[in-house]
């Protein structure tokens, strides 16, 4: 039987989520995520009242965690889920703590039981290699894509669009034709209209990677100015128009002047677009990480490196490096393997032309 809720413990889980809404600037993503993980508590403590908790209840909730399994895919629940959830409890209940009505029944320390153990949360943040397409990989999906249609032709310009500016799917959903200068090759990320992460607002110069990635964006976006009469407030990339067909089945019937309501129709395009080509699916976010590798490959100095660092949106190059730089294992192999060989020997002769040249110049400082 299931519990009945405690209109105490509603009360204070809604005083919370507006706390770290407007006191925090928690975006909704990180509202729902705080909200599933208390409602987890909740339920299993079975409703009892917050101003009743106890440090048994945070270990045998741990324990629970530890049994649950995915309800997708039948796994035990993973380490960063576990351990995202104990974290999520554990700020709830410090600042319960500082509550006038719970501040008498609950200390500050009590919140320290949710702790994960250390060997699973070691587990969590571990940084993992995570493969990305390569540059020459995502120019065979390009062309393996139709461009027949006009959401065939939107879907290839937006996979383009993404290895050209590095832009992260909930921000492509946002964009609009005033974002994009073509006679500049830039993107304003704006954060007053773009869903960019943490509303950070930055510009994006189209990173290198290759004539005609760049001309289907800009094909893409002369159809839309020329052909559709978009204006500078359109969406860059609009949402597909479903309507009813001559037998009343509903069908696409080219581009709607909306955008998008989330990023689920983005990754959805991606799904297709990469076993289409014969790849395994790689999802947007991912292009951000061929870029990085991108910038091994040109040898960039460390001026470069930052300007191609904040051409990702990131104030720190160890932002860069750390998310997204991660050497690939065959590649690291290479590399140790090149710095485990003998240094090549230098011919007796080159080494008496640059002897002969330094004495030269000595002599000629001399006189």
């Amino acid at each position: 039987m299931t519990a009945k809720r405690s209109p105490a413990n509603e009360r204070v889980k809604r005083h919370y989520l507006q706390f770290l809404k407007d006191a925090k600037g928690r975006d909704e993503a990180s509202l729902d995520a705080v909200a599933k993980a208390i409602e987890r508590f909740d339920e299993y403590n079975r409703r009892r009242d917050f101003k009743k908790f106890h440090i048994e209840q945070a270990r045998g909730f741990k324990a629970y965690l530890a049994e649950q399994r995915n309800a997708r895919t039948g796994a035990p629940l993973s380490a960063s889920t576990v351990c995202s959830t104990l974290a999520a409890l554990k700020a709830f209940f410090k600042w319960l703590s500082g509550e006038p009505e719970y501040r008498s029944r609950l200390k500050s320390a009590d919140a320290d039981y949710f702790n994960p153990p250390d060997n699973l949360a070691r587990i969590a943040t571990a940084h993992r290699h995570k493969p990305c397409p390569t540059l020459p990989q995502i120019r065979a999906v390009l062309d393996a894509m139709p461009a027949e249609t006009e959401p065939e032709r939107r879907d290839r310009a937006l996979v383009a669009f993404a290895i050209l500016t590095g832009a992260r799917d909930r921000a492509i959903v946002s964009f609009k034709l005033k974002h994009i200068d073509l006679e500049h090759d830039l993107l304003e990320q704006d954060a007053r209209d773009v869903r960019t992460k943490r509303a950070k607002t930055f510009t994006t110069w189209f990173f290198p990677v290759g004539d005609e990635i760049r001309q289907i964006v800009v094909d893409w976006v002369g159809f839309l100015r020329s052909e559709k009469g978009f204006g500078p407030a359109d969406p860059l990339f609009p949402k597909t128009r479903v309507a009813p067909g001559a037998e009343h089945e509903f069908a696409a019937r080219g581009l709607d002047r909306v955008h998008w309501a989330n990023a689920d129709p983005v990754r959805a395009i991606f799904k297709q677009a990469f076993p289409r080509a014969g790849l395994p699916y790689a999802n947007p976010h991912s292009f951000r990480s061929t870029l990085v590798q991108l910038a091994y490959d040109l040898k960039l100095d460390a001026e470069q490196f930052k300007a191609w660092s904040q051409n990702l949106g990131h104030e720190s190059c160890l932002t860069t490096f750390s998310s997204y730089g991660t050497i690939p294992p065959h590649r690291q192999a290479e590399i140790i393997r090149e710095l485990a060989a003998p240094p090549p020997r230098m011919s007796p002769g080159f080494v008496r032309q640059i002897r002969d040249l330094v004495q030269s110049e000595l002599k000629a400082e001399a006189r």
